[in-house]
């Protein structure tokens, strides 16, 4: 009589499911919803939104410099000139227009 031994199906399956487990959170941890790509794309897209904050923010200091121009307290005449020729299109008594 020879006395084999056979690896118990139990440690296999064990083995098994560790496997598969692992292969599952190694993945979610790359590819998931919280993963490491996910954070890559979220990084590069705080950095455009950032990027188009600065832009903003920058319009609306400009905006506001011209506003504080335009004001009672402080009046820029080259402003307020360049705002009447541009919006009603005035002009000095010494200049030619071209068209």
């Amino acid at each position: 009589m020879t006395n084999r031994k056979r690896p118990a199906i139990g440690i296999l399956v064990y083995f098994a499911i560790a496997f598969g487990l692992g292969a599952y959170f190694t993945f979610a941890a790359v590819q998931g919803d919280y993963g490491l790509f996910r954070r890559a794309e979220i990084v590069a897209e705080e950095k455009a939104l950032q990027a188009r904050l600065d832009r903003l923010n920058a319009k609306v200091a400009r905006m506001e410099n011209l506003t504080a121009r335009l004001s009672d307290t402080f009046l820029d005449l080259d402003l307020l000139d360049q705002q009447a020729r541009d919006v009603l299109g005035l002009l000095r008594s010494d200049e030619i227009v071209i068209r």
